[in-house]
């Protein structure tokens, strides 16, 4: 029988509030290249409805609430978790997925987050900031292939403006000296137009 040589790993990213049990962001993948004619594959989404996928959000809550443990097989994926606030951060992978690996994740994730919302990990924070979020998960999961687990990269790379704005903005004299002379200019620039006509 040959081996699975695929990258692919995560199943599902989860980010659930504990106190009204509500979404807040959630990201479901499918293997980038299935085997051809095979829809029960090792990387096939096996909640590719909303209503299987609360309803599995909704168990694996119910499931983890009480739960000591970082790691628990649910539903045949193995599930790591991490409670920060008010929420819960979920990782999801096939059931035989290297735990250890999927644990690497959610700690990136968690400590990324800290970095990013300044150690204010709770649902209205996450809320607010839905955009970073997003772009945190995004660089450390494409398509469920894990791509970075380095929180201080994936804040970093989340965080950082583009470098074609950094050398406009810094050519700005936004001093008030500077504000004057850009007033003064465009009151000579209108005066001339005005002339003309």
């Amino acid at each position: 029988m040959p081996t699975n040589m695929s990258l692919f790993s995560v199943n599902a990213i989860l980010i659930l509030s504990t106190d009204d049990r509500s979404r807040i962001l959630t990201r479901y993948y499918s293997a980038p290249h299935p085997p051809p004619g095979s829809t029960n594959h090792p990387g096939a989404n096996p909640y590719p409805s909303l209503k299987e996928q609360k309803a599995f959000e909704k168990g694996l809550l119910e499931k983890t609430n009480k739960q000591t443990s970082d790691v628990i097989l649910y539903d045949g994926r193995v599930v790591v978790f991490k409670m920060e606030g008010d929420v819960m951060l979920y990782v999801v992978g096939g059931g035989d997925e290297n735990e250890i690996m999927l644990f690497g994740v959610v700690l990136a994730l968690r400590d990324a987050l800290a970095i990013l919302l300044k150690n204010s990990t709770d649902k209205r924070t996450l809320v607010e900031n839905y955009d970073l979020v997003s772009l945190a998960i995004d660089e450390i999961i494409d398509d469920g292939i894990i791509l970075e687990t380095d929180p201080v990269i994936v804040a970093s790379r989340v965080s950082k403006p583009p470098t074609q704005d950094i050398t406009s903005v810094k050519s700005i004299d936004l001093s008030e000296q500077g504000l004057l002379n850009a007033w003064e200019f465009g009151k000579l620039k209108l005066a001339e137009r005005m002339r003309q006509l």
